[in-house]
């Protein structure tokens, strides 16, 4: 198989995601389940519960700022170089699950180890809008 087979076509897959989304519209379905939905009874009377999955491990990551630099510059660091970020001192972090952004942070001291405060969560609403723009 070439490269050019593995190639997805992303404007075809978000029509034909739009067009899943608009027949489940015209039958009165919005996409969205509440959390009950996901814990109740299949049709053997065995309960389904979320508790399968609450110990399953996820990577959190806390994301300081970000910048973009040439190999070249990337190479010539040493001991002491300062990278500038693309964040103003005191703003927030960003705290991120298997990649996700999932809230906003503050740094803070706990025991002499660093640690996060939580300021504010991403609700599933938001992460949808962030990625159909």
């Amino acid at each position: 198989m070439s490269d050019d087979d593995e190639k997805v076509d992303l404007d075809a897959a978000e029509a034909e995601l739009a067009g899943w989304g608009d027949a489940l519209e015209e039958q009165g379905v919005d996409g969205s389940a509440p959390m009950e939905d996901f814990t109740g009874s299949e049709g053997d009377g065995e309960e389904i519960s979320l508790d399968v999955v609450l110990d399953v491990p996820v990577s959190l990551a806390m994301e300081v700022g970000s910048t973009m630099i040439t190999i070249r510059n990337l190479l010539q660091l040493t001991q002491g170089s300062v990278v500038e970020l693309d964040r103003l001192a005191g703003e927030t972090l960003d705290v991120r699950a298997n990649g996700t952004l999932i809230a906003h942070g503050e740094v803070v001291v706990v025991n002499e180890k660093f640690g996060i405060r939580v300021l504010d969560v991403i609700t599933p609403e938001e992460r949808i809008r962030k990625i159909k723009k």
